[in-house]
């Protein structure tokens, strides 16, 4: 079958075209992959409200509120962070301020601490002790560098609220248009690549929103937990903890580093059986979880073996950035589907040559046959 010119041509532009409309939205391709994610993991609620409103012609009612409540939720824990973070760096401008009129002397805490106390004392008062000291230390730390970081981190903070509010159109939109979408989505791939594609095409959906479960979810239940035994071991800031330690506890293993430094700080300010209380509180809760529950969410959902879940998520993360912690997933699921495919068209053709050959060797035997 030829291929005629028009036709060739068609097939030219429309591949540039796709070409150029990728690298215009380029930078926002995180960004709109982010509400994606969001809309797969969040449509059941979505339905569920159109469900029980039993609203017909008014469903964008529904995305607009459901989209500013998932706004919500993003949007003030990070604005609760902002303005803590605010906070402690005006008291560290005071200090840093007082501390160039008189120095500033080590706490008491430091001496004590295991193994190092000696060392870390003696490291601040060299450092920050007299008002000469603290001058120097400010003065290598470069005041012009430290301007032009922060003026980095405000470029940052600007592309990211951006990014959000892009996230949270597309997110809405997906709402809206979700289910015309769907159909087109999955009928183009039915004639691109027949049913097989279409079922690549559902088991990513169900890899990500399995991922989301296993990931986000599992860690915000972390975090909680653990904040718990931050508050009630007399950490300041425990809300604030926990949350960082949510972020930290969608990355496997990466928890046990915020509960570590945790658990030093109780000790270094000699509250031994404090911190090793949470410790061993939150090494419990961090294996339970990424060692049982985790797995179970994941890899029971989309039947992916817990070791390459994992490497699905470290190779996500390395090559993608933050989205990788759901992409690697997706992409490993959808890869090891084909393969069982393959495997399974592999051993249904080697049984048909079986069965062949067995009833050839029947047919040839004094006029019997043979059924297998």
């Amino acid at each position: 079958m030829t291929i005629q010119p028009e036709a060739r041509a068609r097939l030219l532009g429309g591949f540039l075209l796709l070409a150029l409309g990728a690298w215009i939205l380029h930078t926002f391709l995180g960004f709109l992959f982010w509400g994606l994610v969001l809309a797969l993991t969040t449509w059941p609620v979505y339905r569920r409200v159109n469900d029980w409103l039993g609203v017909r012609n008014r469903h964008a009612w529904v995305a607009v509120a459901l989209t500013l409540v998932i706004g919500a939720i993003i949007l003030v824990p990070l604005v609760y962070g902002v303005t803590k973070i605010i906070d402690e760096a005006q008291s560290l401008a005071k200090m840093l301020m007082a501390a160039q009129n008189s120095g500033l002397p080590a706490p008491g805490w430091l001496k004590t601490a295991p193994l190092a106390g000696a060392w870390l004392a003696e490291l601040w008062t060299s450092s920050l002790g007299s008002p000469d000291a603290v001058k120097e230390t400010l003065h290598l730390l470069q005041t012009g560098t430290a301007v032009a970081h922060t003026r980095d981190l405000a470029s940052q903070i600007l592309h990211r609220t951006f990014g959000l509010f892009v996230t949270l159109l597309s997110l809405f939109f997906l709402y809206r248009d979700g289910e015309m979408l769907g159909r087109q989505v999955l009928s183009s791939i039915g004639r691109l690549f027949g049913d097989t594609g279409v079922r690549y095409a559902e088991h990513a959906v169900t890899a990500v929103c399995a991922t989301v479960n296993g990931l986000v979810l599992l860690g915000l239940v972390e975090g909680l937990l653990l904040g718990v035994g931050y508050a009630v071991t007399g950490l300041s800031h425990p809300t604030m903890l926990a949350a960082v330690t949510g972020v930290f506890a969608m990355i496997p293993f990466a928890a046990k580093l915020v509960l570590a430094v945790c658990s030093l700080v109780l000790v270094a300010s000699g509250q031994v059986a404090a911190g090793v209380g949470l410790f061993i509180f939150g090494i419990l809760v961090i294996l339970v979880a990424e060692n049982y529950v985790r797995p179970m969410l994941i890899g029971g959902s989309i039947k992916l073996p817990f070791l390459w879940t994992l490497l699905g998520i470290f190779g996500g993360l390395e090559n993608f950035g933050l989205i990788g912690l759901f992409l690697g997933p997706t992409v490993m699921a959808v890869v090891l589907s084909i393969w069982r495919d393959s495997l399974e068209e592999v051993e249904k053709q080697e049984m048909q040559s079986t069965r062949s050959s067995c009833a050839l060797l029947g047919n040839g035997s004094d006029g019997g046959t043979l059924s297998i």
